[in-house]
């Protein structure tokens, strides 16, 4: 699926010019709900979080577990940083969404690479890296071994609120030690001695798995989730024009008769009603 301009809260949307047909009127895609349209799952800018690692495609954003939330971000430069979070509601990490670019990944699966392996990809065209002893950065245009990052849920709830929380498992991991070797990206905030409201966050890939300092929440774009995805290619499979459906009868049709075969087509049992609407199309020619 082609990736569209990221939008953001408080940007204005080009007005859309609506064509509308009576033909049209029990398209999936225009469906009267009571008074209001339903939307185009493809048109769906809203940020969501996923279900599985699987689900992460496109655009994502990377909370990190620091107080406040802030996000994963990259510069022109490739540099790394822990970047304010304002669009969030009362500092829920959940509710983030980015305001900025910089915040902004692009996820994709990497094959070859080893299974469940993604990338994320900066604004400035750079992918997120760890090399072996944990050192982040976003500077490389091509994908390698330290490009690679496998994302793992949380099982337990050591975050206390019941949530799903995610790790990205680094290169920095050291397999002959097994589990206990593998190495996650994770924020350490510390506070200046000279100053208790001065706050550094380092940022590192050598985290380990026991330290909730690894923990993550993950943001998506809505339109981009597979069971969105799914849901659109089946409305498309069910969109059918009139003329498509006088086609497949083989005569001009009435608009309750219209309705009648949309609906079979939603269902699954169109070619039924298709064989009963010429048996009726035939009668009344006889009848008249």
């Amino acid at each position: 699926m082609p990736i569209k301009p990221l939008t953001f809260k408080g940007d204005k949307k080009p007005k859309k010019r609506k064509h509308r047909h009576d033909e049209d009127v029990d398209d999936p895609q225009v469906a009267v709900a009571g008074n209001k349209y339903t939307a185009d799952p493809s048109d769906d800018d809203s940020w969501t979080t996923p279900d599985a690692p699987s689900d992460l495609s496109g655009p994502v954003l990377l909370v990190l577990p620091t107080s406040p939330p802030t996000a994963l971000a990259a510069d022109a430069h490739g540099n790394v940083f822990a970047s304010t979070l304002e669009n969030i509601v009362e500092g829920v990490a959940e509710t983030a969404e980015p305001h900025d670019v910089r915040q902004v990944w692009v996820a994709s699966s990497i094959a070859g690479m080893g299974k469940g392996e993604m990338s994320f990809k900066g604004s400035h065209g750079g992918y997120l890296s760890c090399d072996s002893v944990g050192v982040l950065g976003a500077k490389r245009e091509a994908r390698g071994v330290e490009e690679g990052f496998i994302v793992e849920s949380v099982e337990d709830d050591s975050a206390g609120d019941g949530k799903t929380r995610w790790r990205l498992r680094t290169a920095a991991s050291k397999p002959e030690q097994g589990e206990k070797g593998r190495r996650y990206l994770c924020a350490l905030t510390e506070t200046k001695p000279t100053n208790a409201k001065s706050i550094n966050i380092s940022l590192r890939g050598d985290g380990e798995a026991s330290s909730d300092s690894t923990y993550l929440i993950l943001k998506m774009q809505a339109r981009f989730k597979p069971r969105i995805q799914q849901t659109k290619e089946t409305k498309a499979r069910e969109k059918v024009s009139r003329r498509e459906l006088e086609q497949a009868v083989g005569r001009r049709l009435e608009d309750d008769e219209v309705k009648r075969l949309k609906r079979a087509k939603k269902e699954g049992n169109f070619y039924e009603e298709v064989l009963d609407v010429r048996v009726k199309g035939k009668h009344d020619k006889f009848a008249s």
